[in-house]
């Protein structure tokens, strides 16, 4: 059976287990990062508050890890409200929504990750819900049909998606407060990992074994508390309880992930580039194939991040790796690519 990646924003079942326990922060003075969103934030709940009324519907984009569902709680706490948390797969059909829309209290939050994935029954009911908080819904059809409409108390609409680019623009047009949430810098993900360590009960984690990790997290708080927690089993177990940077490097040397943060399939995917196209360009469908790999998988988990440290480059002919990357997997650049790249 193949093995998780440790490095993968995906969630697993670890993190769902974390989720509901003391690691995510509850109110907004505790949410490390996103600086800009935040303050956006923070005013716009203090003057819905203020007028007693919903707070605006956001619209959060981005890789998958950031913190998109847990500031969708964090809204809920500020609010004095409850947050409902689905998915667009989950919401198959109308009566899945229309559910969950009429059980909830006022200025409560919906939450709907991969709201992108919304089927497009379900997306209309969603826009007067949104506008003028209502369901209108037929019953019955041809001559006998009528239309029954169903008001609902004022709430508040959060959706998260990965591909804001395969959202429709009537969906889209009904968010208030739309932003993009990029990778944390090093120092806000040794700020999460520092709050994280003390909830963990991991007492004197020194901050060089804090930033060795942060450094190795791609700029993910999901990914960074996963490794912390892989750390943390190491030490316990193989290290005496040493939470030094020479146990970073054990641990995490033994999951596959380096200095950088690269696993393997990262790895495999620089030395196919590397070796059997001469460093491109080479096209997606050409890599995943002899990867043995789904394009999608590649394009949405793997390159983000070679783009983010500057080992790949896309262009209009394909995929190129640079100077860099040529370095990091040992392969010493032909002369047209270190001409390109030189």
């Amino acid at each position: 059976m193949a093995r998780e990646r440790i490095v993968s924003a995906a969630e697993q079942a670890a993190d769902a287990e974390q989720a509901t326990g003391a690691l995510r922060p509850a109110r907004i003075d505790e949410y490390v990062g996103q600086r800009d969103l935040i303050e956006r934030v923070r005013i716009a709940i203090e003057a819905a508050r203020g007028r007693g009324e919903p707070m605006e519907h956001v619209l959060l984009h981005g890789p998958p890890g950031l913190g998109k569902t847990t500031l969708a709680h964090v809204i809920a706490a500020e609010m004095g409200t409850r947050a409902y948390v689905t998915s667009g797969p989950a919401l198959t059909k109308a009566a899945d929504l229309i559910g969950t829309l009429t059980k909830m209290e006022a200025n409560d939050v919906l939450f709907i990750d991969e709201i992108h994935r919304l089927p497009t029954a379900v997306e209309e009911y969603i826009y007067p819900a949104m506008e003028d908080f209502r369901i209108d819904f037929t019953v019955d059809s041809g001559m006998h049909s009528k239309v029954v409409t169903i008001g609902l108390r004022p709430f508040t609409m959060i959706g998260a998606t990965t591909r804001a680019g395969l959202l429709t623009q009537a969906l889209r047009t009904r968010f208030g407060l739309v932003h993009n949430l990029g990778f944390y810098p090093v120092d806000d993900v040794v700020s999460i990992l520092s709050r994280a360590a003390r909830l963990l009960r991991m007492d004197g984690v020194p901050a060089p074994t804090l930033r060795a990790i942060a450094e190795r997290s791609r700029g993910t708080p999901r990914v960074a508390l996963r490794l912390l927690r892989r750390v943390r089993d190491f030490a316990a177990v193989r290290a005496g309880g040493r939470l030094d940077s020479r146990t970073v490097d054990d641990a995490l040397a033994l999951e596959g992930v380096d200095a950088l943060g690269l696993d393997e399939l990262d790895r495999r995917y620089l030395r196919a580039l590397a070796a059997t196209y001469g460093g491109g360009p080479a096209g997606l469908e050409a890599i995943a194939a002899s990867l043995g790999e789904d394009a999608l998988t590649l394009e949405d988990v793997v390159e983000p991040y070679l783009l983010q440290v500057g080992f790949l480059a896309r262009t209009r002919q394909g995929r190129r790796l640079t100077d860099a990357a040529f370095r990091h997997v040992g392969v010493e650049p032909p002369p047209r690519a270190a001409e390109l790249y030189g």
